[in-house]
C-alpha cells in the first residue's frame, strides 16, 4: 500500500462496478480506519453496505476519496477545510467547468471515430 503522504501516482482504476474498503484502500493509498472516519466526516462519502454491514464503494467513491485524499495530504488542507472545498460554490463551480470539458472531449472524440470508421 502506498504511503499516506506519499506524492506516487496511484494505480488505474479498475473497470468495475463495487470495490471493497481492502480495494479502495489500494487504489487511493489510505489505511481501511481512515476510510470509515471520512464516511463519518463527509456526508457524501456514502457506500452501499451489504451483508453484515460490508461496504461496497462505487467508483465515483473511489474518485471523492482521492480528492480528499489530495486535499489533505498534498494541499495541506483541515477536515473542516476540504469538507467545505467539496461542499461550497467553488466545488459546483469546478464540477460544472469539468462536465464542459468532458462533454467537449467527448465530441471531438466522436468526431475522430467518424473519420476512422471512414
Amino acid at each position: 500500500m502506498l504511503d499516506q503522504g506519499n506524492n506516487t501516482e496511484l494505480p488505474a482504476i479498475p473497470a468495475k462496478r463495487y470495490f471493497t474498503i481492502g480495494e479502495v484502500g489500494e487504489l487511493c493509498g489510505v489505511k481501511p480506519h481512515v476510510l470509515r472516519y471520512w464516511e463519518q466526516e463527509f456526508p457524501a462519502l456514502n457506500p452501499v453496505k451489504r451483508r453484515g454491514n460490508r461496504r461496497y464503494y462505487q467508483r465515483h467513491d473511489v474518485l471523492m476519496i482521492r480528492q480528499i485524499r489530495s486535499l489533505l495530504y498534498e494541499e495541506g488542507f483541515t477536515i473542516t477545510g476540504a469538507r467545505a472545498r467539496l461542499e461550497g460554490p467553488q466545488a459546483r463551480m469546478e464540477a460544472s467547468i469539468s462536465h464542459q470539458i468532458v462533454r467537449q472531449v467527448r465530441m471531438e472524440l466522436e468526431e475522430v471515430l467518424a473519420l476512422l470508421r471512414r
